[in-house]
């Protein structure tokens, strides 16, 4: 069976030094951008040819090449003057002993003098960038910045004359099924089109906190990393970034990232150098329908905020530890993912409103969103040991708290609660609760002692038509659960 892979779609060179021969001729373009004048197209409705819009939009969409010194490493290297030395070149080598990688991707100009939108993951580690042009003509270009987050990177061109290029569309307005024409530079062979239709919206392909991806059946494959994907007006919808396929060829899955998100970011690389995010300061986790339940919405939609950081802005505000967050600055809030994206793009200092439910009452807080600074991955913990038979009506045993399971489970001394000693396998609790957990709470009621937990154990005190919503402190983290006690 052949593994089904996520790619980056830029195609490296291997250690070869890629270079443009630049052309004579000079690029009379006017200053207007390339998608002006055009009527609102149908987006659904087929064009009888894509010619009339890939001629007039080609001469923004670049070829994008660069090259990278490596240090020495295994590869063989021949002394001066040995038989063999000819076949260093071979290897890449300079006379040195360093080798010279380059890669090929695509890119767009979005401004007449010269900015150009590409894929980070095309120009990364690079030592010299060059931007060729459709018709030859080959420009060297400056690295202003880049987003390893979303995967965007802003180059300038300089030229005496003003550039062809084209504008970004609204993507927030594209729907699955509306056309769309990818161009790039697939496998180095510059400047083709091909076309298709939006398959799907809101794409998570597990790459990044930030993934909000456009699906397309347009064939892209290596090499169009950082190329357009255009409306039939002539803007662009989205930049190509990656494909799944078992061959490293287009089978008909690719992922452009929105052109609304790539505009706010590479904005802010000209205007700051980096990208300005949001920050919340609190970690949160999503829900199930169970817990939605237990907060008495109908619909598993927001997420709960499990811990506040101390420094962090909403530490300041009105905020706790099991609040279920509905709605973030009037948009709403229906996964974790959703949050870090509207938390990202809310501007830096600003009031926000966030709507929650606390103690299954709806309220709203407000506080100055600040901003983040430390995007570092939280590294991964140790797994919990695994399961052990038990029996009680939580399918869970439960005891007190002891000076060695706070050392051996690393409880700290402010956390109160019971601790879950083991789970039966065939109990309600089994895939949620984990031994070494300390269940806090039980049906928004504090649990500090086993009689409070068996007190929100007994039948006379179950909640109606819900489950009972657990609160567990695990290895650091707060989570939730809903379980359903055998009583």
């Amino acid at each position: 069976m052949k593994r089904i892979a996520i790619s980056l779609l830029a195609s490296v060179a291997g250690s070869m030094m890629l270079t443009a021969t630049a052309q004579s001729e000079r690029l009379a373009q006017s200053d207007s951008s390339l998608s002006d004048s055009v009527s609102v197209i149908d987006q659904k409705q087929a064009p009888e040819s894509f010619s009339r819009l890939a001629k007039r939009l080609m001469p923004a969409v670049v070829n994008i090449t660069t090259s990278q010194t490596i240090a020495p490493d295994g590869l063989p290297e021949f002394p001066d003057g040995s038989p063999l030395e000819r076949f260093n070149e071979f290897f890449g080598r300079d006379p040195d002993g360093f080798r010279r990688e380059g890669s090929l991707g695509s890119g767009f100009l979005v401004t007449p003098d010269g900015i150009v939108i590409t894929n980070n993951h095309v120009i990364e580690n690079a030592d010299e960038i060059n931007v060729v042009f459709n018709s030859g003509r080959t420009l060297k270009a400056e690295l202003i910045g880049t987003d390893p987050e979303t995967d965007v990177a802003v180059l300038k061109v300089t030229s005496d004359d003003p550039l062809p290029h084209v504008d970004f569309a609204d993507s927030d307005t594209a729907e699955v099924g509306d056309w769309v024409m990818a161009i790039g530079n697939p496998f180095g062979f510059g400047g083709s089109v091909s076309a298709g239709i939006i398959s799907a919206r809101n794409r998570d392909i597990q790459s990044g906190r930030y993934d909000d991806f456009i699906q397309t059946d347009a064939a892209i494959n290596r090499g169009n990393s950082g190329g357009p994907l255009f409306n039939l007006n002539g803007e662009v919808v989205g930049v190509n970034t990656a494909i799944i396929s078992p061959t490293g060829g287009s089978v008909g899955l690719g992922f452009s990232i929105p052109s609304n998100l790539v505009r706010q970011v590479s904005e802010q690389i000209q205007e700051f150098g980096k990208p300005r995010r949001g920050w919340f300061g609190v970690n949160v986790q999503g829900i199930d329908q169970g817990i939605a339940s237990a907060y008495g919405i109908d619909e598993p939609k927001g997420v709960i905020i499990t811990s506040i950081d101390d420094e962090g802005p909403a530490a300041s505000a009105d905020f706790e530890v099991g609040d279920l967050v509905l709605a973030f600055d009037g948009k709403p809030v229906d996964n974790v993912r959703g949050l870090s994206r509207v938390v990202a793009e809310t501007e830096i200092n600003s009031e926000v409103d966030v709507d929650i439910i606390r103690d299954r009452k709806r309220r709203t807080v407000s506080f100055t969103i600040g901003e983040l600074e430390n995007t570092a991955d939280v590294p991964e913990r140790e797994p919990l040991p695994e399961n052990a038979l038990a029996q009680n009506p939580l399918g869970a045993e439960i005891k007190v708290i002891d000076d060695d399971a706070r050392r051996r489970y690393g409880i700290a001394r402010d956390v109160d609660g019971v601790l879950v000693n083991s789970v039966s396998a065939t109990g309600p609790s089994f895939g949620k609760l984990q031994k070494g957990d300390v269940i806090t709470e039980m049906g928004f009621e504090k649990i500090s002692s086993l009689e409070d937990a068996y007190d929100a154990l007994d039948p006379a005190n179950a909640p109606a038509d819900r489950g009972l919503l657990i609160r567990v402190y695990r290895a650091g983290q707060t989570m939730f659960f809903t379980v359903d006690p055998d009583r």
